[in-house]
């Protein structure tokens, strides 16, 4: 197949999946498996293309002009393959996750679940294969719409809240940061297109360029930056499988994704460093990272105590990014995905571990682990990832953006690195300790094994071997972000 038509399969597929599934909303066997098909051929169809990509292929696909000088257009390059492919291939995880959450927990609207989650991977796709700001700025608002009916699944009046909080921090800076952002973009440069080294060499001043990236690095409020991260801690009224979603597949990555995009194909990485207008990005980042860490080292709540961790990690990404050198670059694009593996692998265990004994704080796992041995592992796996230890791939991610800093000069960067991944250890190693070694209380700890049900541990097992395999395979990751880095 043309990569043309791999990029228009890599959209329909999961399109057709959110349009059949609710044909079978009657048999659920049957509707999730049109859910695990469509997973399965998306995350074929976007290897295939991924090959070609590692090839030295740039697939572009042109769908349609609005009107002169906007178009609806994709064209795949590094950055945006990886960030396909590891959504794809965690749609596949999730899907068969949610399968055993939600049938164990008995959840309603189950059929609108998966199709509210079909059409979410449409609009990462889209992002990640956008061949300009229009069409990445298109399907990121689709991202918000679609994600929240996820977001208030279980229609109670916390969830409403916490959906209507969503809608307007995410729409709202849409609308007051990133389109005009967008649109000084396009008067500045004269064109929405992503090109290799940025669009807008010699066309603003350093001070120009600084206000339009704090437009841009606000305005993208999916990527969580203190202090516009309220909605993301209070989206965890959803259940598991979407804050999975929320934190790992989609949203969040889409705004990570959207800011380095932004900072590689728009400014350009060379304009961005002589310029210096992305030295503030750095130490704002630095500091999303360190409040998030210690608010989160104060939250007995597991899932909000993962959300703040979130947050951290969202920060990480960006600093890489604003950095702007080359092993900066490459220490922010192995951010997203091996955050992505182990916090997903976390959100897997707190949900098990809901679904079974239906604890949700971390004061309350003393001895579970005895009896949760497989679900506690998979945790201390993904904890060790996303500290940065082996034998977790995110490791890889820690080493290159202490790289970048050195590479930028940046030593207080050095520092703050190493700080965050103390506090890290502080807020996460003793959830696997406590639970693996505490003192047993009540009778769901007294030694009878209680393991999570066969789809959420085939999971949970999936996305922690993954984090030790880019830990010996990290090339998996880096060999495709090395050639966007120089660009």
């Amino acid at each position: 197949m043309t990569g043309e038509t791999l990029i228009a399969l890599a959209l329909v597929i999961p399109a057709a999946t959110a349009l059949l599934t609710p044909l079978f909303a009657r048999h659920p066997n049957l509707r999730e498996s049109v859910t695990l098909l469509g997973t399965v051929l998306l995350f074929a169809a976007l290897l295939a293309l991924l090959s070609k990509v590692l090839g030295g292929a740039r697939p572009a696909l042109h769908v349609l002009d609005v009107v002169p000088g906007l178009a609806v257009a994709f064209a795949v390059e590094p950055l945006g393959m990886l960030f396909a492919t590891v959504a794809s291939g965690l749609w596949i995880v999730t899907s068969l996750y949610s399968i055993g959450y939600m049938r164990a927990n008995h959840e309603v609207r189950q059929t609108g679940y998966y199709v509210a989650f079909a059409a979410a991977i449409v609009a990462t796709v889209g992002i990640a294969l956008a061949g300009n700001l229009f069409t990445l700025f298109l399907f990121y608002e689709m991202l918000t719409l679609v994600t929240y009916p996820l977001v208030i699944h279980h229609r109670t009046p916390e969830a409403k809240a916490a959906g209507r909080l969503y809608l307007m921090m995410l729409l709202g800076a849409s609308t007051v940061l990133l389109l005009p952002a967008i649109a000084w973009t396009a008067v500045a440069a004269g064109t929405l297109d992503f090109r290799p080294g940025g669009i807008l060499a010699e066309k603003l001043s350093p001070t120009a360029l600084a206000m339009l990236l704090a437009l841009f690095a606000f305005g993208i409020a999916k990527a969580a930056l203190v202090p516009l991260h309220f909605w993301l801690p209070a989206a965890m009224v959803a259940p598991t499988p979407v804050s999975a979603l929320l934190h790992a597949v989609a949203v969040v990555k889409a705004g990570v994704f959207f800011v380095v995009k932004v900072i590689v194909y728009v400014f350009g990485v060379e304009t961005l460093s002589t310029s210096g207008a992305g030295d503030w990005l750095v130490f704002a980042a630095a500091g999303s990272i360190l409040i998030a860490s210690m608010v989160a080292m104060t939250r007995d709540n597991l899932k909000a105590r993962l959300a703040y961790s979130t947050v951290s990690q969202l920060g990480y990404v960006v600093l890489g990014a604003a950095l702007a050198t080359h092993w900066g670059i490459v220490g922010s694009g192995m951010q997203i995905a091996t955050h992505a593996l182990g916090k997903i692998t976390l959100f897997f265990c707190a949900g098990a571990i809901y679904t079974v004994h239906h604890k949700t704080e971390v004061s309350e796992l003393a001895g579970l682990g005895r009896v949760m041995p497989v679900t506690f592992a998979a945790f201390l796996v993904g904890a060790l990832s996303i500290i940065g230890l082996p034998p977790g791939g995110g490791l890889w991610s820690k080493w290159y953006l202490v790289l970048g800093a050195l590479d930028g000069g940046q030593i207080a960067i050095v520092a703050v690195l190493m700080i965050s991944s103390l506090l890290n250890v502080a807020y996460l190693l003793p959830i696997p300790l406590r639970a693996f070694f505490g003192t047993a209380e009540g009778e769901a700890t007294n030694g009878r094994a209680a393991e999570a049900p066969l789809p959420l541990l085939l999971a949970m097992s999936a996305t922690s071997l993954a984090c030790v395999i880019l830990f010996f395979f990290p090339g998996i990751v880096f060999n495709p972000l090395q050639s966007m880095a120089t660009q």
